[in-house]
């Protein structure tokens, strides 16, 4: 009810501006003794019939937030106690960069969607070290991608030195090549191209020693035509990942009832990308089996975009553009609406569920 009389002040600012003011306020309960705990118990679901068992963790609700919001890994614990069960920071690069010129964020309100064209804009993964490395009750991903000015010949080394920094520091980690906004990126997910990267990004995880193998995914792209969904699933199982995150935004423009002209080149993000995200994840799920993890994000904005997710193969679901759209409530809303949904088809716990439309 709140954030229905905040939104439209924050809408009066320009995207970026309003992202900025509203992840201010939220990071500075993490700077007052006992905000996050307070949050948490407002939030924070609680019941073990939500938790998941994945890349050798327990996650305390299948719902995360994905990559993107908290660039500079600034705020996770707040956001895990507004009730996401993970939080992906990043994406961080090998260096620090300022990205695409503003603006570079607008919304499209009639299509519940937002087009980013950011450019990974970031402090560097460096930066993040010392804030990663307290102690924390939130499950947080590391997302890292390619910096802009690092020549393709160059990339491994890029992503291999951010590995070197945040390996260890991360509960999970992910290999971003999917983003339309770093020239050259996506290039990146070509199998003959992707393997010796994912091959150099596990070694040094691998190398970094420490009682745990940190779990590694890779995040792809909508956009991908279906055979090289598949070869790009049957790399991850060759090479022994742990999992797929899809999907990232989409360049495509199709069926939007805004005109998207005036807003320029940039990813799609949203409820438009909910049909081809959610028809990704049935394909890797058939074409991994049970063998990896899957993480479905693109276009989920409700407790039943959620439980239809899990139910078609996806262990874990992350949301980014309805946050921006319904609010901090959000994650504990569809928590509770997944585990009453379970609860209706005779699941004990939601974990149960996945794949079971299938």
């Amino acid at each position: 009810m709140l954030y229905r009389v905040v939104r439209p002040l924050l809408y009066a600012l320009p995207a970026e501006a309003a992202h900025h003011l509203g992840f201010g306020v939220l990071k500075a309960t993490q700077r007052v003794p006992g905000g996050t705990g307070v949050l948490r118990k407002l939030c924070m679901p609680t019941d073990r019939a939500l938790a998941v068992d994945a890349l050798g963790l327990t996650f305390p609700t299948p719902l995360g937030l994905a990559a993107g919001f908290d660039k500079n890994a600034e705020g996770f614990e707040a956001l895990g106690a507004l009730g996401f069960g993970h939080v992906e920071v990043g994406t961080l690069t090998g260096e620090a960069q300022a990205g695409n010129p503003k603006p570079r964020l607008f919304r499209l309100e009639r299509d519940r969607a937002l087009i980013n064209r950011m450019g990974f804009n970031n402090r560097g993964s460096a930066d993040a070290v010392a804030r990663l490395a307290r102690p924390r009750r939130t499950i947080v991903g590391v997302n890292i991608g390619k910096t802009k000015v690092v020549p393709e010949s160059a990339a491994i080394d890029d992503y291999v030195a951010s590995t070197r920094r945040l390996g260890r520091l991360a509960d999970y980690f992910v290999v971003n090549v999917s983003s339309p906004n770093t020239p050259g990126l996506r290039d990146l997910q070509a199998v003959s191209k992707l393997r010796p990267l994912l091959i150099a990004v596990r070694r040094e995880l691998d190398d970094l020693g420490g009682d745990r193998r940190v779990p590694l995914l890779v995040k792809i792209a909508p956009d991908l035509a279906d055979d090289d969904i598949d070869a790009v699933a049957d790399l991850a199982l060759e090479l022994g990942l742990d999992g797929i995150i899809a999907t990232n935004t989409t360049i495509a423009r199709d069926g939007l009832r805004s005109d998207p002209t005036p807003f320029g080149a940039g990813g799609l993000s949203g409820a438009p990308l909910k049909v081809r995200s959610a028809a990704v994840l049935r394909q890797l799920r058939v074409r991994v089996g049970t063998q990896l993890t899957l993480v479905s994000v693109g276009g989920v904005e409700s407790a039943s975009d959620a439980w239809e997710r899990i139910v078609s193969g996806a262990n874990l679901v992350q949301l980014y553009t309805a946050f921006i759209y319904q609010g901090p409530l959000l994650a504990r809303t569809i928590a509770l609406g997944l585990l009453q949904r379970a609860q209706a088809a005779g699941f004990e716990r939601v974990q149960d569920a996945v794949g079971s439309a299938s």
